[in-house]
């Protein structure tokens, strides 16, 4: 090989190397740009929360001329009592969601899976068509359901549900993993005299640990954020969760206390955020292998 030609070689590399390294940049610059887009309503709730009433309209930029923490003092005792008070309800309800959901889910799942009865694949497909189901068609009959059983304003239309295997979507994120797991562990369980339940729980349960972090994590944001549904059922305020009580604020607050309504809703995301970031890489696991064949 000539050298002329050892040169245009290495001037075609250097070239390519130069386009691939702009691409590079101009992707991870876009990125970027994104990331931002879409952290500036957190920012900005963030700069808000921090501002007192008579600045947080008049004053839109993100760096505050006056920085005051009472927004978060006053929010704290806003509703005539300390907003821990609806974290502990909160943390009731999402903590009772998250066994319930990981309780049945988890054995309608192996059922649907692994155990051979009549008419389990049409029991499937009704699973399956129920995710699209909207939540608001089952409102009024679940509604009079319990108001006739006299638990409207408890916790009981909120958690029974989650033990009834309700969540169609997280009963199919099991039976895709559990078929990922090979039948001989089964028929090895059987052999050793093991019934359905011992199989279920000593053989496949430990096995599905990537899909039940899964169903904590999404069950944990869903329901910490959920305000439609424990607006229906819980009429006493010592009994509100955090998204009720911040509806409340709002009522009482109309005419001013917009700097507490940013404080309080910053400090009800707190939790979702750091428990997000710290179970994020075991969600991502358990999404990647739950797709896996």
């Amino acid at each position: 090989m000539t050298t002329a030609t050892l040169d245009s070689t290495r001037t075609r590399s250097r070239a390519a190397a130069r386009r691939r390294i702009r691409r590079d940049l101009l992707k991870h610059l876009g990125l970027c740009a994104f990331v931002l887009l879409m952290l500036y309503p957190l920012v900005w709730m963030i700069a808000s929360s921090l501002k007192p009433d008579h600045l947080v309209l008049t004053e839109p930029g993100l760096i505050p001329s006056e920085i005051t923490f009472d927004n978060f003092v006053e929010g704290w005792h806003a509703l005539n009592r300390p907003f821990s008070v609806f974290f502990l309800n909160s943390l009731v309800v999402t903590v009772g969601s998250i066994i319930g959901n990981l309780f049945s889910c988890s054995l309608t799942a192996f059922a649907l899976a692994r155990l051979e009865f009549r008419m389990r694949r049409v029991y499937l497909a009704i699973t399956l068509v129920s995710v699209m189901l909207p939540m608001h068609v089952l409102v009024i009959p679940q509604y009079i359901f319990f108001s006739q059983f006299d638990l409207v304003n408890t916790y009981y239309p909120l958690l029974v549900p989650k033990f009834l295997a309700t969540d169609a979507f997280f009963i199919y994120l099991m039976v895709q993993f559990i078929r990922t797991i090979p039948r001989d562990l089964d028929r090895a369980a059987w052999i050793d005299g093991s019934g359905p339940f011992r199989t279920f729980w000593y053989v496949i349960l430990p096995l599905m640990r990537p899909a039940l972090v899964t169903t904590t994590i999404f069950t944990f944001i869903w329901t910490w954020n959920d305000f439609f549904v424990p607006l229906i059922y819980l009429t006493s305020p010592k009994m509100f969760t955090v998204p009720v009580a911040l509806n409340s604020m709002v009522d009482s607050e109309s005419q001013g206390g917009v700097g507490m309504l940013f404080a309080m809703s910053l400090v009800s995301l707190l939790p979702v955020l750091i428990f997000f970031a710290v179970a994020q890489k075991q969600l991502i696991r358990g999404i990647a292998t739950t797709g896996l064949k």
